[in-house]
């Protein structure tokens, strides 16, 4: 049985270190996709990730690059320009490639176009909406973000201000959304949004806003301590007149649409935890044998040995439970509960791992030259999108009654 994973240096003799255990959730198709999203993040995203972190977006490029290979919309219909394979397990090598690089900033545009936005159009648009839509999401020309968030409402989502009110044909939306990933570079942006006002959740509907509406105005790229090539805006709607044809699922359940589709959600976050705290923990067992102190290397004392061990033995237990999820996920059967498990049980192994290996290279850790460093300040908003550490506690806590 092939043992797929990071492989981190010689262990002496023939055996590599490797930093996931047997996993056979993946075929050969799985494989021969994994060396072609490498060579292309290899090839498309390393060489330029720090000329993206400093301008602090990607260029548009770089999707319409990732549509051209095959990377994107993966699950969409062949008609429509997809690969016609509903298989999330191709998402999950494209996340892991994307951490293994160390260019998570980078990745997470096409990770979210991927994992969060395209579930949408393909369990929520019309036959002519994903004629409309869909050939250019799968070729990248049309980028997409969701927009959930609020100034004043974070977790709360039926505590949402904008509304979207219907005059004839159109609904005219007011209000504004706020820490929006891929909030300039989106193209189409499904916007949560009160078509009921006197109602909380039963008063949500999901529209489909697009660049170039009047009305529609995107805020400053804000500066975020991490995650600095991923541009993340405010969006600002006055007056826009949205069609109705724009709007997405059925009108009053879009609450019920947002958590029908948080579990791949959650489950993508999770997954990308995992492969980033191997990722840190790969360039540290690296710096570990090279770095030396008191005439040996720092990876020979034995506390430093110790620390090394205990985070290979979390990131293996947290890549069996993720593979675990995407097993039943595969299968339509991962339930919020689970889902909210990986989330939150993953990121915060991401930090707890990045922070140690920091610390394990000293004050070169602290640089930003060292990807060690870009990955400590990119973990720490993990914890918190998509859902924080504490709401993911309590979503299990209620599921045990109590």
């Amino acid at each position: 049985m092939e043992r797929q994973g990071l492989v981190l240096a010689d262990g002496g003799g023939d055996t590599p270190i490797v930093v996931a255990v047997e996993r056979t959730i993946f075929d050969d198709e799985h494989h021969l996709f994994r060396e072609s999203v490498r060579r292309f993040v290899d090839k498309e995203i390393v060489p330029h990730h720090l000329e993206w972190e400093r301008a602090g977006i990607v260029p548009r490029s770089l999707f319409t690059a990732a549509g051209a290979h095959g990377f994107l919309g993966m699950a969409a219909p062949i008609e429509h320009g997809g690969g016609g394979v509903d298989d999330f397990r191709y998402n999950l090598v494209l996340g892991e490639e994307v951490q293994r690089s160390g260019t998570g900033g980078a990745g997470l545009g096409l990770t979210l176009h991927n994992d969060i936005c395209l579930p949408y159009f393909l369990s929520l648009a019309t036959d002519a909406q994903q004629r409309r839509w869909l050939p250019g999401i799968c070729a990248g020309e049309l980028v997409t973000a969701i927009a959930m968030t609020e100034p004043g409402t974070g977790s709360d989502l039926a505590g949402m201000a904008t509304t979207a009110l219907r005059d004839g044909d159109h609904y005219v939306v007011n209000g504004s959304k706020t820490f929006i990933t891929n909030g300039i570079n989106a193209d189409l942006v499904i916007t949560a949004v009160k078509t009921d006002p006197g109602e909380r959740h039963r008063g949500m509907s999901l529209l489909v806003l697009e660049r170039g509406m009047d009305g529609f105005e995107r805020g400053r790229n804000l500066d975020k301590v991490g995650l600095h090539s991923q541009d993340t805006a405010e969006l600002f709607f006055t007056d826009v007149a949205v069609p109705v044809a724009n709007l997405l699922g059925t009108e009053g359940q879009g609450f019920v649409h947002l958590v029908r589709n948080l579990p791949q959600e959650r489950l993508s976050i999770a997954a990308a935890g995992v492969a980033a705290a191997a990722a840190a923990l790969e360039w540290t067992v690296a710096y570990c044998r090279e770095r030396t102190a008191f005439g040996q290397p720092i990876g020979s004392f034995q506390h430093n040995r110790f620390v090394l061990a205990e985070m290979r033995t979390e990131i293996e237990i947290g890549q069996v439970f993720i593979d675990r999820c995407v097993e039943a996920h595969g299968m339509g059967v991962l339930t919020a509960e689970e889902a909210a498990m990986a989330k939150w049980w993953s990121t915060e192994l991401q930090k707890r791992v990045v922070d140690r290996c920091v610390q394990l290279h000293g004050g070169y850790g602290y640089m930003l030259e060292y990807p060690i460093a870009r990955a400590y300040a990119d973990a720490r908003i993990t914890t918190i999108y998509g859902g924080t550490t504490e709401i993911m506690k309590e979503i299990i806590g209620r599921s045990m009654g109590v």
